[in-house]
């Protein structure tokens, strides 16, 4: 047996208390709350008291978080630092600002911010009347942290947004790139997007100088931390340039003009313009296929301008001088093909007559007399056959045959056969007349000691002396007498071919091209004016050849721009201006 405590009690299984779940505990003291006694009324009103004031904090919490801070703010972050970047400014060769930036303001909103995104989006179209309806429902419909609503809006309606008190809407201070120039020197400059970054142009070329990283690390947070770009491009030459072409286009009813003013000794690009155009702040048009750069990106067949390189390719060769001469009479034929002048003298031509007269029948002579190899290794030196690159990202490849026989070197002799871009072609011609240095264009101010640093030689200096001679004869004697403005002693070559239609040449469709040179005797600037289908009118009876359209566009050019750039007219002749000319007893001397 076992001893037992005699104070303790046994029980029974059916005496044992059942235990009380929490449900149940908790359906008791609700069922005693809400029970309808007096002796419970104050309890109830405590829990009801209690949970109003839980429901309103939360309320009041949340009415908070929204007036105060971003549901995402990393969004919003990332956005403000992406507009904050700032460009230089960009000016011309004598500090004139062509392109700057600007503090504008735009609507971003907070989607998941918003409380009531249908009267969001009735009160914002109503202030901002160009916005989307549907799209902007559609915005603030998205469970994103920031959207843009607005971009570069104006004080007023910034003001009128304000004023609409949304919560979730905000204001950012972004910079606007601008442009008080519009239009002109538009192919050059390029334009920046909404986002500030460079799209086209030196913009372009802006950006891929480290901009952003710049930004990145916290360097270039206003313009004033950066060195503005200084450009070659005078404004001043530039617009006089761009309304000459308008007047030409207009007077020839062209489809599509350009023009070119390089320095000669430095290979800067003083002026260019292509038309049509547009206008960098509002580049909608920017990527319209007819608004192309036609200097860089535009690659022709440039017509008889091409015979000045196969002249001083002859003349350097050592295999003909000044004097020789070919025989131009009837025309030549090769296999199937004939080739004929223009204008054809049917005699016997020296060298200076055969650029005067633009004898295609002389010039294949003289290219074949070189032979194709010597052909193809002059172009590629002159620049020719490759790509052209500046600081403009927009080039072009030229378009070169891809077997190069006999027949070809005759053709591209004249200026068929070999489209190249006209920067190119203009860069080849400089290398003539400037003592015969090759020196790649730039769009940036260059010294003339920079140049020479990079200038390689293609010609000699006596080539070089006969090539400014021959030009200077034919401003004259030839085609270029159109452009000879009384005082610059203005050398030039006019150059028409052709244009190719579905793989045909198209007699009626012409690409005239003219280029200049001031002052022959030491050539500073060259000058290029092109017209893509220019027409005939009765003053050029019903001639629509480059004398008559890209020509006289050329001299109108020279007259107005020679003053702004600092070259002095002369009416006396220069003493001596071709003393290695004067010696051989070249053709046409005085």
């Amino acid at each position: 047996m076992h001893d037992t405590d005699p104070t303790v009690l046994p029980q029974t299984p059916d005496e044992t208390p059942a235990p009380q779940t929490r449900a149940a505990r908790l359906r008791r003291f609700l069922s005693g709350v809400f029970s309808l006694r007096a002796e419970k009324s104050q309890a109830r009103v405590g829990v009801v008291a209690l949970g109003f004031s839980c429901l309103f904090v939360v309320i009041a919490g949340r009415l908070v978080m929204l007036a105060v801070t971003p549901d995402d703010p990393g969004d919003l972050r990332r956005a403000s630092a992406e507009i904050s970047i700032v460009r230089p400014d960009i000016v011309d060769r004598n500090g004139i600002l062509l392109a700057t930036d600007v503090k504008t303001v735009s609507v971003y909103a907070e989607p998941r911010n918003i409380i009531d995104k249908d009267e969001a989006t009735e009160l914002l179209t109503a202030v901002l009347p160009d916005l989307n309806a549907r799209e902007l429902r559609e915005k603030l419909g998205t469970k994103r942290g920031f959207v843009w609503v607005k971009r570069e809006i104006t004080p007023r309606q910034q003001a009128e947004v304000h004023r609409l008190g949304i919560p979730g809407i905000g204001f950012l201070t972004e910079n606007k790139r601008v442009y008080p120039n519009g239009p002109i020197a538009s192919h050059v400059l390029g334009f920046a997007n909404v986002d500030n970054e460079g799209i086209a142009g030196i913009e372009k070329y802006i950006d891929g100088l480290g901009l952003r990283a710049l930004a990145g690390a916290g360097f270039a947070t206003q313009a004033t931390d950066l060195e503005p770009i200084k450009l070659s491009i005078d404004l001043r030459a530039t617009h006089a340039l761009r309304d000459e072409l308008i007047k030409g286009m207009e007077k020839y009813k062209a489809k599509a003009t350009a023009g070119l003013i390089l320095d000669v000794k430095t290979g800067e690009v003083i002026a260019l313009a292509s038309l049509p155009d547009f206008d960098p702040n509002n580049p909608v048009e920017a990527l319209d296929p007819e608004r192309i750069n036609r200097i860089n990106v535009g690659v022709y067949e440039m017509g008889s301008t091409f015979k000045a390189i196969t002249t001083a390719m002859a003349l350097d060769s050592g295999k003909v001088n000044i004097n020789s001469t070919f025989d131009a009479r009837g025309v030549m034929r090769y296999g199937r093909f004939t080739i004929r002048d223009y204008h054809g003298q049917n005699r016997i031509l020296t060298v200076p007559e055969i650029f005067i007269h633009s004898s295609n029948i002389g010039t294949a002579k003289m290219a074949l007399t070189v032979g194709v190899e010597g052909h193809k290794a002059t172009l590629k030196k002159f620049g020719q056959l490759d790509r052209l690159r500046t600081e403009l990202p927009e080039s072009a490849d030229p378009i070169i045959p891809p077997r190069w026989g006999e027949l070809n070197t005759i053709t591209i002799s004249y200026g068929h056969g070999l489209a190249v871009a006209p920067i190119q072609a203009a860069a080849g011609t400089a290398a003539l007349v400037n003592g015969g240095y090759f020196i790649t264009p730039t769009f940036l101010k260059r010294t003339e000691e920079e140049a020479k640093a990079i200038a390689r030689r293609v010609v000699s200096p006596k080539t070089s002396e006969a090539m400014r001679y021959i030009m200077r004869l034919n401003a004259e004697r030839g085609s270029a007498r159109k452009a000879a403005v009384p005082g610059y002693y203005v050398g030039g070559k006019t150059g028409t071919a052709e244009k190719v239609i579905n793989g045909r040449y198209d007699r009626t469709k012409n690409f005239t091209t003219f280029m200049a040179i001031a002052p022959a005797d030491d050539p500073k600037y060259l000058f290029v004016v092109l017209y893509d289908e220019p027409k005939g009118l009765p003053e050029t009876y019903g001639y629509s050849t480059a004398a008559w359209n890209a020509g006289v566009t050329t001299g109108k050019v020279i007259e107005r721009v020679a003053p702004l750039l600092g070259l002095p007219p002369r009416f006396e002749k220069p003493y001596r201006p071709f003393p290695a000319m004067a010696q051989a007893g070249a053709w046409g001397i005085q």
